[in-house]
């Protein structure tokens, strides 16, 4: 029979046969684990029997096909049911998750609620109530909660639970609620010796979130009344380090006259650099290369400030240490961008010396041109975000050139420099120049086109599209932004449907490219086909641009509270999404 097996039994669909996967997992787990009292009872002869008989077996097999169905609702209310029958922990944990995957915050906070309520010393599920709490952003209910799961915590492990609490109330809007409701959670903790200074740095930090810069460095100064050899505070301290605040300095000072972690000390001495002090820096590093020799970073930090100051064999050496320590280490993205700079650094040495084949020598040891420039990269975005652009593009401009690719990325290394702080103008006038001497690289054209754009300057945008279209016909991204730009001014709307469906043919599926065109069907008026294809490819890529669009389209179509919902999951995804904020300021929501 055809869709039988070989013994004549019919094939199960995969979806049930999942399900079925899953509940038969269960029942060997349930006969194997220990049982809770309400889930299992002893039979005559001592073995133990699971709570997990046909009636239960058939519903949560029920659930399971509902959740991973049309009607997750329904498959929530089984398994919770089934969680309250057994006061089984993994239930509640199951039914949390259904909540989850349908999207109901109050349901699943309700699950939770229930699970928390049966197991009062989970901290598992006690974290779970005010993690989803957080999330729906009542905060104001989260004290008890939080007071809890303090409590909860073994006691060698409190202060790391009271460091954890600022990555919970990470996302949460209002961070001024949210630095007082955690002070008010844990006073208990404030009155304890032992995690007295691990609670007030947890102050500090949401306080700091919260922009209150005076109360963050009140905060640490308490902490380290507390405990004055407590690592935390004088981290608060040096988070804080800024020359209008010489307090937060004295706090890191104090600590270190003790007996310091010397990786704190490192973070001294990166503050120091920070701040253009480099005798002192240097002074920090000569402490921690030889109190623990064994930290391969602070050999590199040496030996850079020792070529900086031309004392060229200290230098070597302490580059070379730095090589041999990090060679020794797991191969990642940090050991190898460090090397980069090592060799890099080595090679200034051997120029220097004017040993040129030296240098050349050290260059080729960069294995990945990409880590070099990342690196530099970062460091030119940190110079820029202290007001120094042009000491950062001279970075960038210092990386070497010898091959057509270390040229193009040192190019669009400095041009994404530009544009992450917005200087739209010297980085288009890069690209022209670029693109003048290879007037066939779609790639450079495409990237022109988008700064022109953001220069407001759309013809040219137009033009320059057209032209990436005509030397690369399946270059997809060019379609899809000329056919977006033409949708979001609202103009030649069948023409830009026209261009993003052909991006399409290019790249079907592609999210981005579906919200393109959910954009445009909204402008031609097709609210409900909008509608569809939105909320397949926020399903498909959850997006904070999709979000917006997605949200946009439900408040037309009066769907308001959705709307804000889809708004508030946008911003979790990307706070910073300029499309999402231009959205909720037209519409004056603050979701």
């Amino acid at each position: 029979m055809e869709g039988a097996d070989y013994d004549g039994s019919m094939k199960r669909p995969p979806r049930i046969a999942t399900a079925v996967t899953l509940l038969c997992a269960l029942a060997q787990a349930a006969c194997a684990q220990t049982p809770p009292a309400a889930a299992r009872s002893a039979a005559p002869d001592g073995t133990t029997v699971s709570a997990l008989d046909a009636e239960l077996f058939y519903q949560l097999l029920l659930g399971e096909l509902n959740a991973r169905g049309a009607e997750p609702s329904a498959g929530y209310s089984l398994v919770l049911d089934a969680a309250r029958r057994t006061n089984d922990p993994e239930l509640y944990q199951r039914a949390v998750e259904i909540a989850f995957q349908s999207r109901s915050g109050d349901a699943a906070l309700q699950a939770a609620r229930a699970w928390a309520q049966a197991h009062p010393s989970s901290r598992d599920a006690n974290r779970f109530v005010l993690q989803i709490l957080l999330a729906l952003n009542r905060v104001a209910e989260s004290v008890e909660p939080l007071k809890r799961d303090i409590a909860l915590a073994n006691a060698p492990e409190r202060n790391a639970a009271l460091a954890a609490v600022p990555r919970y109330y990470a996302r949460v809007s209002d961070k001024k609620l949210a630095a007082s409701v955690v002070e008010q959670a844990l006073a208990d903790a404030l009155a304890q010796p032992a995690t007295a200074a691990a609670a007030w740095t947890t102050i500090g930090r949401l306080r700091l979130a919260a922009d209150d810069t005076a109360g963050a460095l009140e905060a640490a100064r308490r902490g380290q009344a507390a405990a004055p050899q407590a690592e935390g505070p004088a981290l608060l301290g040096l988070e804080l380090m800024e020359p209008r605040l010489p307090q937060a300095e004295s706090l890191v000072r104090t600590y270190l006259q003790g007996q310091p972690l010397p990786e704190l000390r490192l973070g001294y001495a990166r503050a120091l650099l920070d701040a253009h002090r480099y005798s002192e820096a240097s002074e920090q590093i000569r402490r921690v290369t030889t109190d623990k020799p064994e930290i391969a970073e602070a050999w590199l930090i040496q030996g850079t400030l020792q070529l900086q100051d031309s004392q060229l064999p200290a230098a070597e050496t302490s580059l070379k240490r730095y090589i041999a320590l990090a060679q020794a280490q797991r191969t990642g993205e940090e050991r190898s961008r460090g090397l980069a700079q090592a060799y890099l650094a080595l090679a200034q040495v051997a120029e220097k010396r004017k040993d040129f084949a030296q240098a050349n020598a050290w260059l080729d040891r960069i294995d990945n041109a990409q880590d070099l420039v990342s690196a530099q990269s970062r460091r030119a975005s940190l110079l820029a975000q202290q007001g120094r652009l042009e000491e950062g593009r001279k970075l960038l401009r210092a990386l070497p050139g010898r091959t057509p690719a270390e040229a193009r990325m040192k190019l669009m290394a400095e041009v994404q420099l530009l544009r992450d702080n917005k200087q739209y103008k010297p980085a288009y006038d890069l690209l022209m120049q670029a693109a003048a001497k290879d007037p066939s690289n779609a790639e450079l054209l495409y990237d022109q086109a988008m700064l022109a754009e953001k220069l407001g300057n759309l013809p040219e945008m137009e033009k320059l599209l057209r032209q990436v279209i005509a030397i690369k016909p399946d270059f997809h991204h060019a379609y899809n932004a000329l056919g977006y730009s033409l949708a979001d001014r609202n103009i030649r709307l069948p023409e830009s449907k026209q261009l993003i469906q052909k991006a399409l043919e290019y790249a079907p599926g592609d999210p981005f490219i579906s919200d393109s065109l959910a954009w445009v069907e909204f402008r031609m008026g097709n609210r409900a086909e909008a509608l569809r294809i939105l909320e397949a490819a926020y399903t498909n890529r959850p997006d904070a641009e999709i979000a917006a669009h997605l949200g946009e389209v439900l408040w037309s179509m009066g769907q308001r509270d959705r709307a804000q919902a889809i708004w508030k999951e946008g911003l979790l995804l990307n706070a910073e999404n300029e499309t999402l904020l231009e959205t909720l300021k037209r519409f004056r929501v603050r979701p």
